[in-house]
């Protein structure tokens, strides 16, 4: 078990450096972007979602097709991915990196190999109860693609992108600020109360 445990920390630790290695002239982007995601500053949730409706406007004023969104987004990906390495260091300075900074560049690319191994491990489990209960497998994805099918007829398209993307946006924040659990924690409660009422009704 302990073995285990090691190879799967030392593996977490392999991956996390190649990553850090792969990502490193974006390492000053990324601290920012993750100031603002984090909502370091009262003005960063009301700036992400200015932004991001800016973006979605603009889409929808010029209405283009499906190819032409699509190339534009990888061509923008694309000089994004050739200029951030050579701009960065000098818009922000690298000489000015610290090691708060490193450390906190080290979590962030540490919390993104998590994300990613969670990922695949659904989608492995996902295989995994196709191969084991296909019945299962079949009536689970039958419902959940004809509730997002739905979900997709009756609210516009760029609307619901717009919606996912705002959200998956402020998650951060709203994770750090504990926002969630709150809601979550006081969800739990009004079923709580819902059950005992049942059970006093039922006594």
């Amino acid at each position: 078990m302990a073995e285990g445990d090691n190879r799967s920390t030392n593996l977490l630790a392999a991956e996390t450096a190649s990553l850090e290695e792969q990502l490193q002239g974006w390492g000053e982007v990324m601290l920012m972007a993750d100031k603002v995601l984090r909502w370091e500053r009262a003005w960063f949730p009301p700036a992400i979602m200015g932004v991001v409706s800016l973006v979605f406007l603009t889409i929808y004023y010029l209405d283009p097709s499906v190819l032409s969104g699509v190339s534009c987004f990888v061509m923008f990906l694309c000089l994004a991915d050739y200029l951030v390495p050579i701009l960065a260091p000098r818009i922000f300075g690298s000489n000015k990196w610290t090691t708060e900074q490193q450390q906190r560049f080290h979590e962030i690319c540490s919390n993104l190999v998590k994300t990613r191994r969670r990922a695949v491990g659904w989608w492995k489990r996902l295989f995994t109860l196709k191969e084991e209960k296909p019945k299962m497998y079949f009536m689970t994805m039958i419902i959940s693609l004809a509730a997002v099918a739905w979900v997709g007829q009756q609210v516009h398209n760029l609307l619901l992108t717009y919606l996912i993307v705002t959200f998956f946006l402020l998650l951060p924040g709203l994770n750090q600020h504990g926002i969630i659990s709150k809601y979550i924690g006081m969800a739990k409660r009004e079923i709580n109360k819902l059950l005992k009422q049942k059970e006093k009704k039922n006594e």
